[in-house]
Parts: structure tokens; C-alpha cells; sequence
């Protein structure tokens, strides 16, 4: 369990940028992603407004019929995972395709899949089903589609945790390379459930904004006027090494994945324990596995969702577990911009907090404009802020009390 962990290779479909270059430069700048739904009619809809992937073409990454027989989430998934090996300057024919393989998760699959099959079992019967229907289906094709197009032959497997998806998924990545069962993962999230059936289901549970004639200004993560998330969807794929493997073949390193945490609140089945100690728990097993302690957090990019109950519940965790330290660190949620990417969430979060320790450049929450006496923290109020970086925490919490807590630091000696 020596065995470091570093990332050299990053991939992103988001709704603010497609590639590593055009997405943090949006990012730093705080641009929002958020606008009317397009996918479909929303009219009747409470809540009208998200984060889609706009001007995403899978023929760009993938052969158009293959493609076909892809769930969008896979499509987001595999592209990105090409975005992250070409970033990384990885060629795997030169690397024992049993030593590599894949983490990759999606919360909710391959609802797009679903929506439509559905439609044609009602209107056409059972024998005009797709035979491509379960595999377009299931979460674990996402990695299925990245181990066959790369060849990668180790561990292959899915995380499905709800929104602490993406981050369960590199938590465990990093664990299996530091037990020597793969030297080479491909890890993060996926999802793209912009579909009718997905977006009344959250629309019922009244949990997104309806701030529908500003959709920008939507997502105020930890703003007193804050009312729900904004759903987006996307990708978050990073190429995780050990460190001799990179050291060896030349690679650029961004961070060093230094510790996880995952812990259960055994409270509810959608909200957080009021009293926080589940989140607190988690950052405090990812502090304690990367042996680090409190006072070392330079920023934490914040699960941050913009409803009323996860912000205060996370605020009130942070300062359980970093003291008065948690009044001098950067809290930031960049879903301010992005929207919740749900189960990819994680996944774009580890990426912002690997670029914001490469460049030392903390990432605003957007539309932070009226303080809540219960949220107050340094949440880099709409501006980007030049700082130093040393030691970053990205945080996840899902449906059903499941937390995930990530850190990354950079690369010493």
C-alpha cells in the first residue's frame, strides 16, 4: 500500500467546455453553463432550466454506428477517456495491457436507453425491442466501451453511489493501483439523463431551482436566496498512474491522489444528516489516509449543490473537522457553473482540483451574492482567486447517505 498515485492525464465533456483547455478557462472565468432545456418540451415542467452538453458530436470520438448502440452516457464517457489518455501522452501498446484497466461509474445509466425502448414496447409490442437494449442499458458499459477501445485487460469495474459516484470511482482506482493490481486506471463518472421520465422524477421531489427566467443565476451554491440544483450532465475522466510507471515513461504529473474517505449517514434516503457527522467523518478518514492533517487544506471544491439543507449540512462539517483552519481555506463549488453532473459530478470535480493545484488557481462560486449566516466560509465569491495550492479536497455526498472525499496534493519528492 506504498505505492504512490499521480495524475497525468485529464478528459472532460461538460456544459461548460469540451477538452481540458476551453473548460478551465471557463471555469476560471466563472462562465455558467446553464439555460432553458433544449432535450425536450418543458413547459409543463416546474423547473425548465439545466446544464446540457450542447455542442457534443460522438462522431468526433467514435464511428457512427458503433455509436448508435451507445446510451449517451457511454458516448460522454469513452470520449472522454480519449480526451485523458491523448492528454496524458499515453500509448498503450507499449504498457502490458493486464496492468491497466478502468473505474469508471454512472449514477443513474442508461436512462436515455430506456425512455426510448419503452416508448417502442408501448407502441409497437416486445419484438420490436433493440437487442442492443440491456447493454445500452447497464452502468458498467461505460467501462466495458473503455477497456475494449483501449485493450486494457486489469481490473475493470463500475461504481453506481448516486451523486459520489465519480469519486467513489477514482477513490477506489487509486486503491487498486496501490495494492499492485493495475499500474495504469482510467477513472471517473458519467451521466446524461436529460430525458422526460429523469427530469419529472427530480421535478417531483421539488429539489431543483425554478429560478426559470434566470437560468444562469440559478445555482448559488451556499447563497442565502439559493433554492434547489441545477441537473447537468457530462463526463470526468483522469488517467491515474503509479508513480515509478509515470516517472519512467516521461509523463506530466498534475496532482498526486494522497487520500479517500467514504462513510454512510444512516439517516435518510435523500437528505444529509442535519448534524453533518457523516460528511465530517469522511474528510476526516481521506486526512488521515493521506497523512495529512487539517491545518495543511489549502481548498476544498464542495459537493455545494445549491440546495438549502447540503450547504448548511456542509459548511457545519467542515468546521467540524478543520477547526478554525476552516475560516483561513478555499471553499468553492464550481457546480455554480457546470450544474450537478449527479453521477459524473465527481469525476469533473477531481479534475478542477487537480488544475487548481497545477496552476494555483482557486475556481468562484458563481451568483454569490446574499450571505447565509449558516454559510460562512471564504466560498471565493464570483471571482477566481491567484493562491497557492499545495493541498486540495474535492468533496461527494449522494442519495441513500453515501459519502466520498478525495484529496490531492502536488507531487513532492
Amino acid at each position: 500500500m506504498n505505492r504512490r498515485v499521480v495524475i497525468t492525464g485529464l478528459g472532460m465533456i461538460t456544459p461548460v467546455g469540451i477538452g481540458k483547455e476551453v473548460f478551465w478557462d471557463n471555469i476560471v472565468a466563472g462562465k455558467s453553463g446553464i439555460d432553458r432545456v433544449h432535450s425536450f418540451a418543458v413547459d409543463d415542467y416546474p423547473t425548465q432550466i439545466g446544464a446540457e452538453v450542447r455542442d457534443f458530436d460522438p462522431g468526433r470520438f467514435i464511428d457512427k454506428k458503433e455509436a448508435r448502440r451507445m446510451d449517451r452516457f457511454c458516448q460522454f464517457a469513452l470520449a472522454a477517456s480519449m480526451l485523458a489518455v491523448e492528454d496524458a501522452q499515453l500509448d498503450f501498446s507499449l504498457i502490458d495491457s493486464r496492468r491497466a484497466g478502468v473505474s469508471v461509474g454512472s449514477g443513474i445509466g442508461g436512462i436515455y436507453t430506456l425512455q426510448e425502448q419503452a416508448e417502442v414496447l408501448r407502441e409497437k409490442g416486445p419484438r420490436r425491442i433493440s437487442p442492443f437494449f440491456v447493454p445500452m442499458l447497464i452502468s458498467n458499459m461505460a467501462s466495458g466501451y473503455i477497456s475494449i477501445a483501449h485493450g486494457l485487460k486489469g481490473p475493470n469495474t463500475t461504481v453506481v453511489t448516486a451523486c459520489a459516484t465519480g469519486t467513489h470511482a477514482i477513490g477506489e482506482a487509486m486503491k487498486t493501483i496501490q495494492r499492485g493490481a493495475a499500474d495504469v486506471m482510467i477513472a471517473g463518472g458519467t451521466e446524461a439523463a436529460f430525458v422526460p421520465i429523469a427530469f419529472a422524477g427530480f421535478c417531483a421531489m421539488r429539489a431543483m431551482s425554478t429560478r426559470n427566467d434566470d437560468p444562469q443565476r440559478a445555482s448559488r451554491p451556499f447563497d442565502l436566496e439559493r433554492d434547489g440544483f441545477v441537473m447537468g450532465e457530462g463526463a470526468g475522466v483522469l488517467i491515474l498512474e503509479e508513480l515509478g510507471h509515470a516517472v519512467r515513461r516521461g509523463a506530466t504529473v498534475y496532482a498526486e491522489v494522497a487520500g479517500y474517505g467514504l462513510t454512510g449517514d444512516a439517516y435518510h434516503i435523500t437528505a444529509p444528516d442535519p448534524d453533518g457527522s457523516g460528511a465530517a467523518s469522511c474528510m476526516t478518514m481521506a486526512l488521515h489516509d493521506a497523512g495529512l492533517s487539517p491545518q495543511e487544506m489549502d481548498y476544498i471544491n464542495a459537493h455545494g449543490t445549491s440546495t438549502p439543507l447540503n450547504d448548511k449540512t456542509e459548511t457545519q462539517a467542515i468546521k467540524q473537522v478543520f477547526g478554525d483552519h476552516a475560516y483561513r481555506l478555499a471553499v468553492s463549488s464550481t457546480k455554480s457553473m457546470t450544474g450537478h453532473l449527479l453521477g459524473a459530478a465527481g469525476g469533473v470535480e477531481a479534475i478542477v482540483c487537480a488544475l487548481a493545484i497545477k496552476d494555483d488557481i482557486v475556481p468562484p462560486t458563481v451568483n454569490y451574492e446574499f450571505p447565509d449566516p449558516e454559510c460562512d466560509l471564504d466560498y471565493v465569491p464570483n471571482v477566481a482567486v491567484k493562491r497557492p495550492v499545495r493541498v486540495a479536497m474535492s468533496n461527494s455526498f449522494g442519495f441513500g447517505g453515501t459519502n466520498a472525499s478525495i484529496i490531492l496534493k502536488k507531487l513532492e519528492a
